[in-house]
């Protein structure tokens, strides 16, 4: 689990490290379409306030899983990309400035880099029931709801920061 722990701690201070471009191009314009369409078409502020509703979402929903009875059936856990707390989450997170935006998101990859480094390979194991994936573990789970989610909105936020402005929304 370690190297999850550390792909995730990476993709966190390489988000973090946008801070200085992001703040210097605010107002960045809210997209006028932001619910379950491609979310390439985000701006910075969609993409931030989804990672900042996402990791803890994510952390509390496998931790469930960890806690449920190993003996019992797989424990139902998650979402899909339709689910209205989650829309709600990033409609009312989109409207906060970048800067408190991005402290946010600190404190919860920090609550989430430490979930998985505190978790053992037999922790890892422990399976779900996801209502699109269906039974997943939690190791297998990381890659796309927590580590490589982050990675790509890493990525997704430096091609915004690398378009010309008048194209960045």
């Amino acid at each position: 689990m370690d190297d999850l722990a550390d792909r995730l701690r990476d993709a966190g201070t390489a988000l973090l490290d946008l801070r200085g471009a992001l703040v210097a191009g605010e107002p960045w314009p809210l997209s006028a379409v932001y619910g379950t369409e491609p979310e390439a078409d985000w701006g910075p502020h969609e993409v931030l306030a989804h990672v900042n509703e996402m990791l803890p979402y994510w952390v509390d929903q496998l931790g469930a899983v960890l806690a449920a009875d190993p003996a019992g059936p797989p424990p139902p856990f998650g979402r899909v990309a339709t689910d209205a707390d989650r829309i709600g989450r990033i409609a009312a997170d989109r409207a906060l400035a970048i800067d408190p935006l991005l402290d946010q998101i600190a404190v919860g990859l920090e609550a989430a880099t430490t979930f998985i480094a505190a978790m053992s390979d037999t922790d890892g194991e422990r399976i779900g029931l996801h209502p699109a994936r269906g039974e997943i573990t939690i190791r297998a789970s990381l890659e796309p709801f927590l580590v490589g989610h982050v990675e790509g909105h890493v990525a997704q936020l430096r091609e915004i920061l690398a378009r010309p402005r008048s194209a960045a929304r």
